[in-house]
């Protein structure tokens, strides 16, 4: 089981899902992502439902997954799915932006959220962002959510949960920087940072580095004001 943030080896490549309720969607993305050697898509889905068993029976390193679907919608499918097997990475690809899909989506465990009008080139660093446990969020709408879930903080002392370390590491990674920028940050490898994430994710119980922000926003263990 992937608990944590890895690095894809050549040899094993970064398995995907795609849910969405349109066929030409779906194919679009199946032949884009399939052109590159370090992704691999296992199935397809049409609907909530049959994304939750395929995930089941094909456990992907990432799932595509569409908000607006007949039966049940993505909001639902990525709430089961994370709460039964968190170590698989939601990425939402939809024609929606509005803010109260986009929260109640991070809510359910989402790594990332992208349009569907996203370049090609977005998409495939998204995909691979989340399979490394990074967060995909544009920058816009991250700053949106550091503000909306700072709104309702619990505070409790973050020193019970994590060590200073960890906390220092959570804190920049609020920022949307990558384990390469943290490592330079804090004068550390790039594989000092994967580890104290997956420390982190760990301790916290959650699969992604966007799991773990909100986490820490939620408990007042990050100030969205102090973030540069």
């Amino acid at each position: 089981m992937n608990e944590g943030p890895t690095s894809p080896e050549q040899d094993a490549p970064i398995t995907l899902l795609l849910v969405d309720d349109h066929p030409v969607v779906r194919k679009g993305t199946r032949d884009l992502l399939e052109g590159e050697p370090d992704l691999k898509v296992l199935g397809e889905a049409e609907n909530g439902e049959d994304a939750i068993q395929k995930t089941r029976d094909l456990q992907p390193n990432v799932i595509l997954m569409d908000v607006s679907m007949p039966g049940m919608n993505g909001i639902e499918a990525t709430k089961r799915i994370k709460a039964e097997m968190p170590h698989v990475g939601v990425l939402v690809l939809t024609s929606y932006d509005d803010d109260a899909y986009v929260f109640a989506l991070l809510e359910a465990g989402a790594a990332g959220y992208l349009l569907k009008n996203a370049r090609e080139d977005e998409l495939l660093g998204a995909v691979r962002a989340v399979a490394a446990g990074e967060s995909a969020l544009h920058p816009s709408v991250a700053r949106k959510v550091l503000e909306r879930f700072s709104t309702n903080q619990t505070p409790s002392p973050p020193e019970e949960t994590l060590s200073p370390r960890e906390l220092e590491v959570l804190r920049i990674a609020a920022t949307g920087r990558t384990n390469k920028e943290i490592a330079r940050d804090l004068d550390i490898s790039p594989r000092t940072v994967q580890v104290h994430l997956a420390n982190i994710f760990s301790k916290l119980g959650v699969g992604s580095r966007t799991e773990a922000v909100l986490y820490g926003i939620k408990r007042g263990w990050i100030n969205p004001n102090e973030l540069d």
